[in-house]
């Protein structure tokens, strides 16, 4: 089973310009969220919370040490951050056992 490719829901955005392109970026808190889906990984509900979808951006893309596209970026929902993945320093390991029962 591939992993899902989850995308950035944002409270705010910002515009950058780049070889005389503009991209619209994610700012303030941000939220992982699946294409086709009116809701985040967490459950915020887009309109409802005035989340800006940004299809073109991956959630990878949005974690701060990233760098590109978290330049704005202030917060990440936690809730998200656990549901669609967090890599980084601050990471803990995944849950594994070590000593199964017999």
């Amino acid at each position: 089973m591939a992993p899902k490719q989850y995308a950035v829901a944002a409270s705010g955005q910002w515009t950058e310009e780049e070889d005389g392109l503009r991209r619209r970026l994610p700012a303030g808190e941000v939220h992982a969220w699946e294409r086709g889906r009116n809701e985040t990984v967490c459950g915020l509900s887009l309109s409802r919370s005035q989340l800006t979808r940004f299809p073109h951006v991956t959630w990878t893309d949005a974690l701060p040490e990233s760098g590109g596209a978290a330049d704005r970026v202030q917060r990440l929902c936690r809730r998200c951050a656990s549901a669609a993945g967090r890599r980084g320093g601050d990471a803990r390991p995944r849950w594994q056992r070590t000593n199964p029962r017999p």
